[in-house]
Parts: C-alpha cells; sequence; structure tokens
C-alpha cells in the first residue's frame, strides 16, 4: 500500500531535525556544524525552480550581506567534485558578486529523492516564484514522486484545484508563459487561456489582453465563445473524421484535427516538435 505524502511543515520539520546514525552529540558535530566553504567547489542545484531572480531584491540582499555578511548558512549536499545547493542559491550568489572567497554553510546527506524534494519545497515556501516556476516546481516533484494531483496538493499544503491550475499553466504557448512571467498578463487571465487548445489563438488572446487592457471576465466570455465555436464543429465532422482524431491523438500524443483536406497537429514548443518528428520518422 503507497505511504500517504507527508505534508510540508512534517518534512521541514524532519529536515531540521537530523535522525541521528552515532550518539546524537556526534551527529549534531558532524552534520550541523557550520564550515567555510570555497565558492569556486559550489554549484547551483539543477532542481532549482527558480529561473528569474528579482533584480532589486538581489541589490537588497547583496547590500545586506556587504555590510552584515551571511546571517543564515547555505545548506550543502557534497558530491564527488564539490558542493550542490540544497538551499541558499541567492546568498550563494549574492556572496560571489561581492567577491567572497568562502560561504558559510551546513553540509547534510542526502539521497537523491531527498534533495530534489527538498530543494523544490524549500523554493515552494518562497513567494517570489513567477506562476510558471512554481508550476515547474510542481511538475518536478510530481515526476520525482510519482504523485497524482491529490497527494501533491497534500504535500505542498495546497487545494487540488489550486495545483491543478497551477500545473495547467505548463500548457500555454512559451511566448504567454514569458507574458505571465513578465506580469504583462495576470495568473486569472493565464488560467483562463490555459484551458484552450489552440496555441495560435491563445497567443492572439493574450496580444489583445496586452494591447487592449482586458479583463479577466472579458477574456473568459471570449474563452466562452471559442468553446461554443470548437464544440458546434465537432458536431458537423463527419464521424470518421472524429474517429481519425481519436486514433492519432492516441497515437502521437498531441491535439489532432482533421477537416477537409487538412490535418493539423498541435504541439507546444520545440521538445515536443523534436518528439513528434521523431514519431513521424519511424
Amino acid at each position: 500500500m503507497n505511504k500517504r505524502p507527508r505534508r510540508l511543515k512534517d518534512l521541514l520539520k524532519e529536515e531540521s531535525t537530523p535522525t541521528p546514525t552515532k550518539t546524537r552529540e556526534e551527529k549534531v558535530l558532524e552534520k550541523e556544524a557550520v564550515s567555510l566553504v570555497d565558492v569556486n567547489l559550489v554549484s547551483p542545484n539543477p532542481f532549482q525552480p527558480r529561473r528569474f531572480f528579482d533584480v532589486e531584491k538581489m541589490v537588497e540582499l547583496t547590500e545586506s550581506i556587504k555590510e552584515h555578511g551571511i546571517f543564515q548558512p547555505l545548506v550543502l549536499k557534497e558530491v564527488k567534485d564539490g558542493y550542490l545547493i540544497v538551499a541558499g542559491e541567492r546568498r550563494f550568489r549574492a556572496a560571489k558578486q561581492l567577491g567572497h572567497q568562502t560561504v558559510p554553510a551546513i553540509i547534510r546527506d542526502y539521497d537523491q529523492s531527498q534533495l530534489t524534494e527538498l530543494s523544490l519545497i524549500e523554493n515552494l515556501q518562497r513567494e517570489d516564484l513567477t506562476p510558471i516556476e512554481e508550476a515547474e516546481a510542481y511538475q518536478m516533484l510530481q515526476r520525482a514522486m510519482s504523485l497524482t494531483h491529490q497527494e501533491l496538493a497534500f504535500k505542498v499544503s495546497k487545494s487540488r484545484s489550486y495545483v491543478t491550475n497551477v500545473l495547467g499553466l505548463l500548457n500555454l504557448p512559451d511566448e504567454v508563459k514569458e507574458l505571465l512571467n513578465k506580469n504583462a498578463i495576470s495568473m486569472g487571465h493565464a488560467r483562463v487561456l490555459s484551458k484552450l487548445d489552440d496555441p495560435k489563438r491563445i497567443k492572439e488572446l493574450a496580444e489583445r489582453i496586452v494591447l487592449e487592457n482586458l479583463s479577466v471576465r472579458q477574456i473568459e466570455t471570449l474563452a466562452r465563445s471559442e468553446t461554443k465555436t470548437h464544440v458546434q464543429q465537432q458536431k458537423t465532422k463527419p464521424k470518421f473524421y472524429l474517429a481519425y482524431e481519436q486514433q492519432l491523438k492516441k497515437q502521437f500524443g498531441f491535439p489532432v484535427s482533421v477537416s477537409d483536406k487538412k490535418l493539423t497537429i498541435r504541439y507546444k514548443g520545440e521538445e515536443d516538435l523534436e518528439k513528434l518528428i521523431n514519431l513521424l520518422l519511424k
């Protein structure tokens, strides 16, 4: 029987109180002692979900470290060629920018599963992740631990509907994701657009949001109209067209539309295109 996933607060409680392997005193000295680590031996974590670092906040942090030093040590995992950051990448970046040769750090021993989980959850606690970064973090955590939406929601202490809506943002075209990251469109706009199937139409509506300053309610009205039109078109299609669409969608894993003398396969990005081409060339 699968164990129920642990909540975020339970995981952090466990992570902050290491289980002793020797005596309690030896464990504290060995694992919780703060060390000064050469910055050239420290590498960012590939499971870091944050892609954008707020320039203003980074300047503030850098100035604070310049004046007061690093109050909170980084958390690192020792690897073959040095150390991997588990928590504290912003502090690490600021220290390097200031020319620091070393950073204070606590070295902890995590297996790959723990490293992935803790790195993602540490960042999900922060409020400065963009919606897309948050969605990517959820996706990585879900894949790493083979979680359902409900299990993932329980682990990060969110509602299932919230997690599902955030994950849905990953279906948006890259150009629209960029608009969301830059706050050119809101989370509400993006959530509505993510329900649509046609990437071209999604981009057109996103451009209208920016140019015409459309509200979320206006976009919802337009999206309902899009859905209604699509349903009407599906009703008028010959049944064998619909059967082909379902067969091809199952074969390729992408939305497919069959109409008179036209076959359309919709993909979301370069990675999907490469996958599709490989399937077609088999």
